[in-house]
């Protein structure tokens, strides 16, 4: 019988497991050796977590990158967000850590920067667009899901 690809809404992800798979979406290929040095937690830490991601079905498995418009399934959408003061190298640091956050850009204008998200569905994209909101130093935000690509 195949394993259900929903993750166990039970088990709580942390900002490091957050982190662990922005670090894979960049490069899934990254031994957990480095793993643990850009964590900052112990190898053995690092394993554990991959096994429950895995196992919670959170990470299915470790993959190429394909082009953006490739998976029409996906949800995408660009968002512009309006920095506090001089808290952007702190914003920019943090907005890093959210694997959906696909690239993200400085800009001028009215915004401070632009993040271009994918994810799976509405819950995530719901998720995501408060983890942005709640960011130290994330003052405003305006965020336009991408229907199609023209």
């Amino acid at each position: 019988m195949p394993k259900d690809p929903t993750p166990n809404p039970l088990i709580a992800f942390d900002s490091t497991d957050r982190e662990l798979i922005a670090v894979l979406k960049r490069d899934a290929r990254t031994p957990i050796s480095v793993l643990a040095e850009i964590l900052n937690i112990s190898r053995g830490t690092v394993q554990n977590r991959l096994e429950r991601l895995l196992k919670s079905g959170a990470l299915l498995g470790f993959t190429i990158r394909v082009r953006e418009d490739f998976d029409p399934n996906s949800l995408r959408a660009i968002m512009m967000i309006e920095v506090a003061g001089k808290s952007t190298s702190q914003v920019i640091q943090r907005l890093r850590r959210i694997p959906e956050i696909e690239k993200l850009h400085t800009t001028n204008g009215g915004w401070d920067l632009i993040a271009e998200l994918s994810v799976c569905d509405l819950r995530e994209f719901d998720r995501v667009l408060r983890d942005v909101r709640e960011t130290n130093g994330v003052l405003n935000s305006e965020t336009s899901i991408l229907l199609s690509t023209v």
